[in-house]
């Protein structure tokens, strides 16, 4: 049985705000079929008691402090995750709880399959006897890609647009959950979020070739400039169960960021540096003339 790993993910280092990103079958062993993140959590209390059968997950301390206590059938271990850029790999068939959050704790999870009911332990007797047993490994999904167009320097503004995901609501915190190709048009590649964003700032400004991204305000607000070299149209993200969908050759700038803002982005491409356009001018070329 594969045994839980502390992750150092990558910090970049920016004046505007600091940057990290997770990256499919790069810093996590599996494709990315869905994310999710608990907020509103009252301090002190404690989410999960479960274990999957198949289920892997990377679980990250976006704000604030918890502690990931797992057991294997045999042992117990303690992970206190409490930096941005530190995830916790959790394999399947490990018995998990997170405890003691703290005040205005956000907790990121990226996992390795959709929800399934069928694949949650959720009596421990029964994780126990299925432990002992051990007639089940580590699982990766074997999925393929979804067939969309990601390449256009055609959208314009109107074709960004928000999404309102699910809340599954609960006295010890909320949950938003994200499927893969299912509450957005893409397989998420990539999860990047930004963190410690001093007020004035501003972030992106720019836009992509081929990437789509979903950004959600997951602590805070901030406003995001859209222009598609004709027209602007600027949008509020200020909860965590909205995201905005902006597709492939529109410009975005983040801006008016509130204090403690935390931007998470759902990506379908990995990181590219040649997917990028970086001034404007150039922007307004492609628009025109494609590559």
């Amino acid at each position: 049985m594969k045994r839980e790993q502390i992750i150092e993910l990558p910090k970049i280092i920016d004046r505007r705000g600091n940057l990290s990103f997770v990256e499919a079958r790069e810093h996590v062993p599996f494709n990315i079929a869905r994310a999710y993140w608990i907020y509103d959590v009252p301090g002190g209390q404690r989410r999960g008691s479960h274990a999957f059968k198949k289920q892997q997950e990377l679980i990250i301390a976006l704000a604030g402090s918890f502690d990931v206590v797992l057991d294997d059938g045999k042992k117990k271990r303690t992970h206190t995750l409490n930096r941005s850029y530190m995830g916790l790999y959790v394999p399947n068939m490990m018995w998990r709880s997170l405890e003691n959050f703290s005040t205005n704790s956000l907790c990121l999870v990226i996992a390795s399959d959709p929800y399934d009911e069928d694949d949650y332990i959720r009596n421990y007797r029964e994780f126990k006897k299925m432990a002992i047993s051990d007639k089940t490994d580590c699982f990766t999904i074997d999925k393929i890609k979804g067939d969309i167009d990601i390449r256009s320097q055609y959208n314009t503004v109107f074709d960004c647009s928000l999404i309102e995901f699910p809340v599954i609501k609960n006295r010890a915190g909320n949950i938003t959950p994200v499927h893969s190709s299912d509450s957005i048009p893409f397989d998420i590649e990539r999860v990047f979020y930004i963190y410690d964003i001093p007020s004035g700032e501003k972030r992106g400004m720019h836009a992509h070739k081929h990437c789509h991204e979903i950004l959600i305000a997951a602590s805070g607000s901030f406003n995001v400039e859209l222009d598609d070299g004709t027209n602007k149209k600027v949008v509020t993200l200020n909860h965590p169960m909205y995201g905005l969908h902006i597709p492939p050759g529109v410009w975005a700038t983040e801006k008016e960021y509130s204090s403690g803002a935390i931007c998470i982005a759902l990506a379908s491409e990995k990181y590219d540096k040649k997917d990028y356009i970086h001034t404007y001018s150039e922007f307004k070329k492609y628009r025109t003339d494609g590559d």
